[in-house]
């Protein structure tokens, strides 16, 4: 079990409460316990194994799914199309619902969630895939499009710092109304590898039980998810909490957390995205470190990390699906990246912003390092 040696994952834990990204102690016990995950399939779905981006029609009542902002909504009938094999048409069935919070309520479009069955994608390119995450776009204009394109980006990053994340696929979709027959829209979006197939990757399973603290994390991924948020700019996640963050358990027992949703950062930096007015920050570009204090060795390596992939994480912005963004939009990111790596590698800065700015616990003495 990695963390505190006096400090292994228990069955209850001192609650530390940190809503959104404001933090406050109380005393609460909570269980941890993992979700029982089903069987993998017999093999694993390949729809995330090329970057490619794909041309799907997705066909839907479009006028009922924008009415579904309730915190309960039904599935609703759909259909998802693409051209396969020999021009062939392929169209699968399947259900949508409606999704989120912030977005639900505010956006032209609500983000979806997509729910297929096993028997309609046997054979086809969505082959394996279960319930995924669409993130569509929020308003019909390019602007929006461009911030769903800079997510994208982010994940894609995220990926190459960890295989614990997800994986993720452009695509390219036509929004058609069932009920008038036409095409309402047709702009990028992003669909999500599962939470389970994650997991599944790795032989563990989810947790969904909220109250992890340091001492419950693996190291050097409770230093990575801090460190990531802070690189593009993300006070908009709690792992303690749970919001925007999951949990894996991996055989040898470790927990691990991941990051999601990244259109609250300063990196998007998206018209909409607003900070906690608790923090000490005004703007999504203004970066503040919202991670746990751990062992100082784990934030070394993460640094080591961060500074390894940097060629690699700015050849995303100059490659096929990078070359998607506006070059004004590109050079403000890499930017804004630039500015990440002055911290990490100026010692007093990184202390600073850093590694003296950490969220301690109470009660949690990270091991020497």
């Amino acid at each position: 079990m990695a963390g505190n040696a006096g400090y292994p994952l228990r069955s209850f834990v001192l609650a530390l409460t940190v809503v959104g990204a404001a933090s406050e102690l109380v005393p609460d016990r909570v269980v941890a316990q993992a979700v029982e995950q089903p069987k993998a399939p017999p093999s694993p779905p390949t729809f995330f194994d090329t970057e490619a981006p794909l041309t799907v029609a997705l066909t839907a009542n479009l006028r009922e799914l924008r009415r579904d902002k309730q915190d309960s909504v039904p599935w609703r009938p759909a259909t998802i199309s693409y051209v396969g094999a020999e021009s062939a048409a392929v169209a699968v069935p399947l259900k949508v619902r409606t999704r989120g919070i912030w977005r639900l309520k505010t956006c032209e479009f609500p983000p979806l969630r997509l729910n297929f069955s096993t028997d309609a994608v046997r054979g086809t390119l969505f082959q394996g895939l279960d319930k995924p995450k669409l993130v569509s776009y929020c308003r019909n204009d390019d602007r929006y499009e461009q911030y769903v394109l800079q997510e994208l980006q982010l994940y894609r990053i995220y990926q190459l710092l960890t295989p614990v994340s997800h994986k993720v696929r452009l695509v390219r979709l036509a929004y058609t109304d069932s009920a008038k027959g036409k095409v309402e829209a047709t702009r990028y979006a992003i669909l999500l590898e599962e939470p389970k197939a994650i997991a599944a990757r790795f032989g563990g399973k989810v947790f969904e039980q909220k109250g992890a603290m340091p001492g419950d994390l693996e190291e050097f991924h409770d230093a990575l998810i801090g460190v990531f948020q802070y690189f593009i700019g993300n006070t908009d996640f709690s792992t303690h909490g749970l919001h925007n963050v999951e949990l894996l358990a991996r055989p040898d027992g470790t927990i691990v957390p991941l990051a999601y949703d990244f259109d609250f950062s300063g990196a998007v930096n998206a018209a909409y995205a607003t900070v906690d007015p608790r923090l000490s920050v005004i703007r999504v570009r203004d970066r503040l470190f919202r991670g746990f204090c751990t062992r100082r060795d784990a934030f070394t390596e993460v640094f080591a990390l961060f500074n390894e992939k940097r060629p690699q994480i700015y050849a995303l912005y100059a490659d096929e699906v990078g070359g998607l963004l506006e070059r004004g939009v590109v050079k403000e990111t890499l930017k804004y990246f630039d500015e990440f790596y002055r911290t990490i590698n100026d010692p007093r800065l990184a202390r600073r912003n850093i590694l003296e700015a950490c969220i301690s616990v109470p009660g949690f003495k990270p091991s020497p390092g």
